[in-house]
């Protein structure tokens, strides 16, 4: 077993000793960097703030704690949708994230989760207060969809959303379909509700930006309309 694969409480690994974490804030930084923000002064302010707090945190190197890789049932759907990132324009992404998958902790996030979801979601953390890469400036993470998954409308309390497609497609509140490469923007406590593609999986890197209390003590819940 690595050092990787078993979890560490201290202090001990800083971002520093672990170039293949660095390389991916550091393209998580340029998707933020070059992604259109389509006009949207309000989107591209949130660009900003999102590589601003990933430069403070790649400055600051970081500590690091590793939890036990997780598997969900969803995570069978990676492969494919990693094949199909690769021939976007942003694979040196997917390539940085396959560099540290084996690492990855896929989650639910949810205390009760509705009926056929735990099949066909789950995310995995980048950054955040409990980790991989240890910080209350931003969090950054992954979410998987499987093909033909409703992801329930919700909310986040305080906290500035976003999402980058990096392969499939899905649409949010059926408005518009986001391809590869697309950026969904979600202000505060805005409701959301996603679904994907009946036939690919989608892959989404995503950013929460906030206060730090807020970011610290997210709760994820779905609220009914």
């Amino acid at each position: 077993m690595t050092s990787e694969t078993s979890a560490h409480t201290e202090d001990s690994i800083r971002l520093a000793q672990r170039p293949d974490w660095v390389y991916l804030l550091r393209e998580y930084y340029e998707l933020y960097r070059f992604l259109s923000a389509g006009g949207s002064s309000k989107i591209r302010s949130h660009q900003r703030a999102v590589r601003e707090a990933i430069s403070r945190v790649i400055q600051s190197n970081a500590p690091m704690t590793f939890p036990l890789p997780e598997r969900k049932p969803v995570v069978g759907h990676m492969r494919r949708a990693l094949d199909e990132g690769l021939a976007e324009r942003h694979a040196s992404c997917v390539r940085a994230i396959m560099a540290v998958q084996d690492a990855l902790s896929w989650q639910y996030g949810y205390g009760r989760m509705p009926k056929g979801l735990s099949q066909k979601y789950a995310y995995a953390e980048i950054t955040g207060p409990s980790g991989p890469v240890i910080t209350e400036q931003v969090i950054l993470g992954l979410v998987l969809f499987a093909p033909g998954c409703t992801y329930p409308a919700h909310a986040h309390d305080g906290i500035t959303e976003s999402y980058v497609c990096l392969s499939g497609s899905v649409s949010e509140n059926h408005q518009g379909v986001y391809a590869p490469g697309s950026l969904i923007y979600n202000p505060p406590d805005h409701r959301h509700r996603i679904t994907v593609a009946d036939h690919e999986p989608a892959l989404l890197a995503y950013a929460w930006h906030g206060p730090q209390e807020k970011l610290a003590g997210q709760v994820m819940s779905f609220r009914r309309a």
